[in-house]
């Protein structure tokens, strides 16, 4: 299980389904809710999936433009975010995606 690779698994994607799935907010957290929800199944710690959310996030910050609002204001706080901060909002997502599922 260690070799959940986040970083990878979003440069694996093709550029059409990544914007795809950053169309709308609610695609991406349908998106990231499914991913969240295989990795419990597959076992991850809350802490762990957290870990790879904080990932993914600080690619897509760094690669991705913000396709709407609500992308544009998580690009936004992410960016001024710093350490436990960052780790605040990417437990904050998993648990709200969580709670979507």
């Amino acid at each position: 299980m260690s070799n959940l690779n986040p970083e990878q698994a979003v440069n694996n994607l093709s550029q059409e389904e990544k914007d795809q799935i950053l169309e709308s907010f609610n695609q991406f957290t349908s998106y990231l809710g499914s991913k969240v929800e295989k990795a419990e199944k597959l076992g991850f710690s809350e802490e762990t999936i957290a870990k790879a959310a904080e990932k993914v996030a600080d690619h897509l910050a760094k690669n991705e433009e913000p396709k709407n609002r609500e992308e544009k204001v998580l690009n936004e706080l992410w960016n001024n975010a710093e350490g436990e901060e960052k780790s605040a909002i990417a437990r904050a997502l998993v648990r709200m995606v969580s709670k979507e599922a």
